[in-house]
């Protein structure tokens, strides 16, 4: 479980930071060929590289949770009787509570 939330964890920070790196990067000329580039056109490469390092965080998460092995999430079976339990049980309806008040008074 825990290797679940630190995956989550660090895709969330690196969702976060990759776009704010790079308009940084590119606001303050760190990248080569860059300073060439009109103000406009820095603008539209810059947003459209943070959107691009967005999506590639969330690929590689979504591939990293299907990795996962899915044969050791096993449902606990007390749960499961419950459920299947209360599954069986008839549910009291609106005029069963109504016939049931006119019966009491």
């Amino acid at each position: 479980m825990m290797g679940v939330v630190s995956k989550f964890f660090i895709a969330s920070m690196l969702m976060w930071v990759a776009p704010v790196a790079i308009l940084y990067g590119f606001n303050h000329n760190l990248f080569p060929g860059c300073s060439g580039l009109s103000p406009e056109a820095m603008t539209v490469w810059s947003g459209i590289l943070a959107v691009i390092s967005v999506n590639v965080v969330i690929v590689f998460y979504i591939y990293s949770a299907m990795k996962e092995p899915s044969d050791k999430h096993v449902p606990d079976p007390k749960f499961l009787a419950d459920a299947k339990a209360s599954i069986k049980q008839p549910v009291p309806t609106e005029l069963d509570s109504s016939s049931d008040r006119s019966k009491q008074e």
